[in-house]
């Protein structure tokens, strides 16, 4: 360990000097510094500053933070905390910036992107290169570059000129001129009375460039007012016709402030609405009820076999308009059931040669558990997806089109922004909704953008699709998130107290409504996989009570319909779905009885006495006669004509009848002869004549090559097992308490063996970090010597994998080509082979 009163020279340096929880609070905000785990300190603080890792770093910064950073990247190198502070606040000082920038430098320095202390403030070389202007890359702050930068390829002779017009001594070489005119430009009094000795339209100019771009234009004769700035050194040309504002001369004009807008709090998100608590668990329940209807209906609807798999993998527009008109919902919308059924495993491919989508055998399974715990397993599903259904119909990077369940809809934070956006809903107070705009507007603070990202503002979409998402899946209610939702992040209601409201309705006065408070920092995890099935268990229990009772009777109307007033056990909704046909849906479902409906049952087996018995034990109200006489007829008339495979016949005991047949226009298709007084062949295949027939008004049964007749029942089509989609994670996981202590211990070890004093040797290494060579019978003697003495030592080792690395140990007993030793980089004894050791060092004493 360094000593802590002495500054730290080096990012390496720092990082040694903090204790493990704050290693531990490092590697948790930048989980890609642990993979792999670093040999030593001076590994992890080179990782540190590599491009990659501090990019994703400053991608993950809030806006103060990130401002913060961009502030101490145009400051000086090292910067005092005075001259940061002065930079974010200006002349005129801000409370609230004061009061937030411990945070947001804490911030800093715990990411390793700012080291030292407050009096010598250094900003990682990676992270400054990133954030300082340059004509490439502006920097947000809109400053452009020093006087000593923009002056660099400018001839001594020149910038004389200038120190000279300025007012300036001459100085003997350039060097000390620019520093003289930096002085000048730094200096709040003599820098005031130069620009008021300006014209008003040089100063305007100086105005245009202030808050940037901080570049301009200017002819190869300058206007009048445009060379009193350039023989100032207030504009310096940098190419031909381009000139640029010094950034002394902007933060001059600007009061000392480097942004324009500095943002120190997150901005609060904003109740659009409130609403009863009841009223909003209500409306959610309802909306849980009608996502697991729409699910199950879709899966129904592909229980055969559902659409082709396209060539380049997904569902065809056309299929995605079929599926939304068979659901009665929007495309779009049909599209987030599809791929949220995809999500939880319940769709999958079949894998077949004539691939086509179908149920799991998840689906089946799924199908038996209680409606609460089905809810809790598709929303358990949606919140960790990184499939974004919104983006079907956009464009790749390949310019294709994405399709619904095709490849390319992934996006790694997809599962971040749902979490964050329900954890602000779950802020606010119990039945209150927020303003979309207010949600949008703290998550951009939270994350904000960088460079060309901001033409795609992903976060954004996928935050105002997470909560047209939720109002769909019922984990809000009216846009305000639900009881049940709060449970399903493992949060508590808020203790802000609302106010019931007096009047009939559900809405609360406006001076009635609480205002939201503002989350702490840090931003809250998302819970992990254990904790999650724990949290869905408790939502499902919240829900059960909400959800209806499935019912075990219909009513049954003169009109040939029966009204089912609410969801029905699913044994009579499967037997009435043969039965009828679906009519209309809502908070009651319309089934209508058809000859065709009823002779569909009669097909699968049904008799008309087993009709009657159904209808009877399940009708509230009595069976109308209107469809007594409907099932009657048509069980009369079925089967009376039978069709098989000649290549296909009809017999029929009553030759009356093939008669009439015969004489229809509208057999002519069928190309029917007689072969008997009973029997007809025809040249169509069995299902087009029995198709045929059924058009033209009669009920045929189709019948085996025994001559029994065939019930024709839907055959469900399963895939084979499958799993649902991984989640693509965006970048390296978060690693858990375990992993944190066992990395700690071991980049600590290394660093020992890595930084521990060494006595001189006949054999030093050619070069730090090197492993130490001596002969093995020097290795021996020396390990022998240190189980006498005790002391601890510094060895080479070679594993059987042919991987190199240095430990320090401190010998216990050498025997039969072992050494057992005390291995103070693995925190445990073990045994070596003697001939793995490449060599032994001892350890100073001090």
């Amino acid at each position: 360990m360094s000593n802590p009163a002495v500054p730290p020279r080096s990012l390496a340096e720092a990082l040694r000097a903090r204790d493990d929880a704050s290693l531990a609070a490092l590697l948790r905000a930048r989980p890609d510094l642990i993979t792999p785990v670093p040999t030593d300190l001076t590994q992890l603080a080179t990782r540190a500053g590599t491009r990659a890792s501090v990019v994703r770093a400053l991608e993950r910064l809030d806006r103060f933070a990130l401002q913060t950073a961009e502030a101490l990247a145009v400051a000086a190198d090292p910067a005092p905390y005075d001259e940061l502070l002065a930079l974010l606040t200006g002349d005129a000082g801000d409370p609230a910036v004061a009061a937030a920038l411990p945070r947001a430098l804490g911030v800093l320095r715990e990411q390793a992107l700012v080291w030292g202390d407050d009096d010598r403030l250094r900003l990682v070389r990676t992270a400054r290169e990133l954030l300082a202007p340059s004509p490439q890359h502006p920097s947000p702050t809109g400053l452009g570059p020093t006087v000593q930068e923009a002056t660099a390829g400018m001839s001594p002779g020149r910038v004389q000129d200038i120190v000279t017009e300025a007012g300036l001594g001459s100085t003997h070489d350039a060097v000390s001129a620019v520093a003289s005119l930096t002085a000048l430009f730094t200096d709040r009094k003599r820098m005031s009375a130069l620009l008021a000795g300006l014209p008003e339209e040089s100063r305007a100019v100086l105005a245009r460039l202030v808050w940037g771009p901080p570049y301009g234009q200017v002819t190869a004769d300058p206007a009048a007012h445009l060379r009193r700035l350039l023989d100032l050194g207030l504009l310096v040309p940098t190419a031909p016709g381009t000139v640029v504002l010094p950034r002394e001369v902007a933060l001059h004009l600007r009061g000392g402030r480097a942004h324009r807008e500095v943002e120190p709090v997150p901005p609060a998100v904003e109740p659009a609405a409130t609403h009863r608590p009841q009223v909003v668990d209500a409306t959610a329940a309802g909306q849980a009820y009608t996502a697991l209807a729409t699910v199950e209906e879709l899966l129904k609807d592909w229980d055969e076999g559902g659409p082709a798999v396209l060539r380049a993998g997904g569902l065809s527009v056309r299929d995605l308009k079929r599926t939304a008109v068979a659901l009665d919902v929007a495309e779009p919308v049909a599209a987030f059931w599809v791929e949220l059924a995809y999500a939880a495993g319940l769709l999958a491919s079949d894998g077949e040669a004539d691939e086509r989508y179908a149920a799991t055998p998840a689906h089946d399974e799924w199908l038996e558990q209680p409606a609460a715990q089905r809810w809790a397993r598709l929303v358990e599903a949606w919140l960790t997806a990184t499939r974004v259904s919104g983006l079907i119909g956009g464009r790749d990077a390949k310019d294709r089109t994405l399709s619904t369940l095709g490849p390319g809809l992934d996006r790694s934070a997809a599962p971040e922004v749902r979490h964050r956006v329900l954890t602000l809903l779950a802020a606010l107070p119990e039945g209150a909704s927020p303003s979309t705009g207010s949600v949008l507007a703290r998550l951009r603070w939270e994350r904000p953008l960088r460079g060309p990202q901001r033409d795609d503002d992903l976060r954004s979409r996928l935050a105002e699709w997470t909560l047209k998402e939720a109002e769909l899946l019922g984990v809000t209610g009216r846009g305000a998130l639900s009881g049940h939702g709060r449970a399903l992040l493992g949060a508590t209601p808020p203790k802000t107290p609302v106010r019931a409201p007096e009047g009939p309705g559900d809405k609360l006065p406006v001076h009635h409504r609480p205002t939201a408070p503002a989350d702490p920092l840090p931003l809250p995890e998302p819970l992990s996989p254990a904790e999650q099935a724990t949290a869905s268990a408790a939502a499902a229990r919240l829900l059960a009570p909400l959800l209806p009772e499935p019912l075990d009777h219909v009513l049954l109307q003169a009109d040939l319909t029966a009204v089912a007033p609410g969801p029905l056990e699913r044994p009579l909704a499967e037997v009435l779905g043969v039965l009828a046909d679906v009519e209309s849906k809502g908070g009651a479902t319309v089934y209508r009885f058809t000859p065709g409906s009823v002779r569909r049952a009669l097909d699968a087996g049904q008799s008309a006495s087993d009709l009657h018995a159904f209808l009877a034990a399940h009708a509230r109200t009595p069976v109308p006669q209107p469809l007594t006489y409907l099932i009657d007829d048509v069980a009369r008339r079925h089967g009376h004509l039978r069709v098989g495979a000649a290549s296909a016949y009809v017999r029929c005991d009553d030759d009356a009848l093939l008669n009439e047949i015969l004489a229809d226009k509208r057999a002519a298709g069928l190309r029917l002869r007689r072969l008997a007084p009973t029997v007809l062949a025809a040249q169509a295949d069995p299902a087009s004549l029995l198709d045929g027939l059924r058009a033209m008004g009669f009920a045929p049964a189709a019948e085996s090559a025994e001559g029994d007749v065939l019930i024709t029942r839907a055959h469900a089509h399963r895939t084979a097992p499958r799993t649902a989609p991984e989640p693509v994670p965006d970048g390296p996981p978060v690693p858990d308490a375990t992993l944190l202590s066992a990395a700690i211990r071991a980049i600590r070890a290394g660093d020992l063996a890595s930084t521990a004093p060494r006595k001189p040797t006949d054999h030093p290494p050619v070069s730090t970090g090197e492993l130490p060579r001596t002969s093995a019978a020097e290795t021996l003697a020396t390990m022998q010597a240190a189980v006498l003495t005790g002391e601890a030592l510094w060895i080479g080792y070679v594993n059987a994998e042919g991987a190199a690395s240095q430990r320090v140990i401190a010998p216990i007993r050498v025997e039969g080509g072992f050494v057992t030793a005390y291995d103070h980089t693995a925190d445990e004894v073990r045994t070596y082979p003697l001939h793995r050791v490449t060599g032994v060092a001892e350890l100073a004493q001090d």
